[in-house]
This record gives C-alpha cells, structure tokens and sequence, in this order.
C-alpha cells in the first residue's frame, strides 16, 4: 500500500513537472510579442562633405516592437518595428546642422537554445530596410537636407526569461548595416556609414 502511494505520488509529481515544462516551452507555432526601450547608437564613419567637414549622427532611444512566429521548437521569424528614431546630425565647426527621422523594419530568423526552459539564450540574422524622413537643416545653412533610404543586414544575440505562461522578460543587442548618403545643399553630399550598434530591453508576452 505504501509502495503504491509513493508510485502515485510520483506520478502526480512527473505529471505536475510535465505541464510546467510544456507551458514554458517554445513549441511549432508559438506566436509571442515584445515591447521594449531601444537605444540606437551610431558606430558612424562618413566622408568628408565638400567644405571638409565630416557629420556625425547622435544617438537616440524610443520604444519598440517585436514579433515572433516559432516556425520550430528552436527556430523564429521576427519581425522588428518601432516608433520613429530621431538623430542629431552635427559638424565639427558647426555643431548641430540638422536632424532626421528613420523607420529600422528588420526581418530575422532567429536559432534559441534551450528552448524548453524558462532562460532561453538566442541568436539571429536577417535584412533591414532603414527609411528616412522628415529631414531638416537648420535655417543658417538655408539649405535642404536629405538621406537616402538603406538596404542592408542585421545580426543579433539576447535572452529572454519566462516570468510565468504568458510572459517574460527579454533583452538582446544588434548591429545593423545601414549606409546612406547626405545631401545639404549648403554644404554637399557625404557617404555616411551609420552601422548601429541597437540594444533593448523590456517584456513579452506569448499569446
């Protein structure tokens, strides 16, 4: 009698653990979202434009969003959205000549291991199209300002920690290819290699 009462203990205990581990686990799928604060910080190096001064695009940080479709147990497709970035542009001599609004839309396959526990570590590669708008000069210059859109790829590595069923706690670090052309009619054109290191930090919830 007893001996049955352990076995059935034990039964209720694997049992128990089974559905813990089934409702944290990332299965086929899976459709989660993630909100986060998100900091671009431009690793920019430009050439010079044609009165020699080089640009320098400021950082920014608004908030954003991810969505993720678990094509497998292990494997996403995410898709990063945001609200616009709004960079300073300055220029040794001149200070701030300018600002620009960009959009970053990013789509990533993504690999996360141990992805039947509450910490799942991961990484991802993918394409981003980076528009720019709303460009302005400061009335000094009385000048027009305008950068070209950018296509180019984007990697990144984070972590994302279940705080129960539906939602956890996520954060990740990017870098994102983005090169463009500035045109100040003041001034002249520069080649501007933005390349972004983005971090973020926030929360998700899977529905």
């Amino acid at each position: 009698m007893k001996y049955n009462k352990k076995i059935t203990a034990m039964l209720i205990s694997m049992s128990l653990s089974s559905i813990s581990f089934s409702a944290n686990a990332l299965q086929t799928g899976d459709l989660f979202a993630r909100g986060t604060i998100t900091n671009v910080n431009p690793n920019d190096d430009s050439t010079a434009f044609t009165n020699g001064a080089f640009p320098n695009v400021e950082d920014n940080t608004t908030l954003g969003i991810t969505l993720v479709y678990m094509l497998s147990n292990n494997i996403g497709l995410e898709v990063l959205a945001s609200l616009p970035f709004e960079h300073d542009i300055t220029v040794a001599g001149l200070g701030t000549v300018g600002s620009a609004k960009q959009l970053p839309p990013t789509v990533s396959i993504q690999y996360y291991f141990n992805s039947s526990e509450k910490f799942r570590p991961f990484v991802g590669f993918g394409a981003n199209y980076t528009i720019f708008f709303s460009e302005e000069t400061i009335p000094l210059l009385g000048g027009d300002l305008s950068l070209d859109n950018s296509f180019g790829f984007a990697v990144q590595a984070g972590i994302d920690y279940d705080i129960n069923e539906r939602w956890l706690l996520t954060a990740d670090i990017r870098y994102i290819s983005i090169e463009t052309t500035a045109k100040i009619n003041a001034i002249g054109s520069s080649n501007v290699d933005i390349n972004p290191t983005v971090m973020s930090i926030g929360i998700g919830y899977k529905f």
